[in-house]
């Protein structure tokens, strides 16, 4: 039997999942970290992007979408504290994309700093959910 580490990921919304994984992999700020059990005590921040969760025994990857949070991290726990988070599958493609137009719209016509780094914010958010789309479509192999 493989050893395991308990994984956590909540939002403000609630639980969206806890259960036991062999490896967990996560967009840190200073990029993405793999965590296995016994993984030395790490707190970091998290950007947009995919976190996925291998729970081994021959199953399916699970993948989730965060908009950022922090990831904190104990020889037997990993805990994911996210702004917000969603199981990839339920991403919404079209509303990603549009998203995304937005964002690139608000930022070609920017009248104020403050309005761009918040188009700059909400692009790198709809890029992270169009990747984690993606990701989840290679490996099934679509």
């Amino acid at each position: 039997m493989a050893m395991t580490i308990h994984v956590d990921i909540v939002s403000a919304e609630g639980e969206i999942f806890s259960g036991l994984a062999e490896m967990v992999y996560a967009p840190a700020i200073m990029g993405e970290v793999g965590i296995a059990p016994r993984h030395t005590p790490l707190v970091t921040q998290l950007k947009p992007g995919e976190i996925r969760v291998d729970t081994g025994n021959n199953q399916e990857m699970q993948h989730f979408y965060v908009s950022g949070g922090i990831l904190e991290v104990q020889p037997h726990v990993v805990t994911v504290l996210a702004d917000t988070a969603i199981r990839a599958t339920d991403l919404d493609e079209a509303a990603a994309q549009e998203a995304k137009r937005r964002a690139e719209d608000a930022m070609a016509n920017r009248t104020s700093e403050f309005e761009y780094a918040k188009a700059q914010a909400e692009l790198v958010e709809a890029a992270a959910q169009l990747r984690a789309i993606e990701r989840i479509r290679k490996g099934k192999g679509a």
